[in-house]
């Protein structure tokens, strides 16, 4: 027997979920990637705990959209720069197909733990930890104290440890 809340969802997928799509379409201009993406929303309604009682049901599922397509985005970002950095590789050190599916799929997670930090902690996070330089180094290429690379690479660490 489902539950209220999936009965809601349900029932909000229904009403809802042609427009959601549309409104996607007219966004995106590929109707394909707007019909993933409003399944997307949907699956992030049915993965939270519970569903709202909604008074403005579309204004909720915009801003849930709104979501997923900047993390959609987000991927496609960080997805051509994943390709660009491959090509600028001599073909003989280029990583396998599986390998580069595992590089990216590792690149997202780690995208996904440092969400929310401030952009510079990040990129000294990833200058730390993919490129391998010095807190020097890092305090010299961002232009920062040493003390503030310390204090970056502490608090990524820490969001990092957290999220585990």
């Amino acid at each position: 027997m489902p539950s209220a809340s999936s009965s809601s969802l349900e029932g909000l997928y229904h009403a809802h979920h042609n427009w959601l799509t549309g409104w996607l379409r007219r966004r995106l201009g590929c109707p394909d990637n707007a019909a993933d993406l409003a399944q997307d929303t949907f699956m992030r309604l049915l993965q939270a705990r519970e569903t709202p009682v909604l008074n403005e049901p579309r204004a909720f599922l915009t801003t849930v959209a709104k979501r997923v397509l900047c993390n959609h985005y987000r991927r496609q970002d960080l997805e051509r720069a994943y390709y660009q950095a491959l090509a600028q590789l001599p073909e003989e050190l280029a990583p396998s197909e599986e390998h580069r599916a595992i590089i990216f799929e590792t690149l997202l997670e780690l995208d996904r733990l440092l969400d929310g930090l401030a952009p510079l902690v990040k990129r000294a996070f990833l200058l730390a930890q993919v490129d391998g330089l010095s807190y020097g180094e890092i305090a010299a290429q961002l232009n920062i104290s040493l003390a503030t690379v310390k204090r970056y690479l502490n608090k990524a660490a820490m969001r990092c440890y957290f999220a585990l």
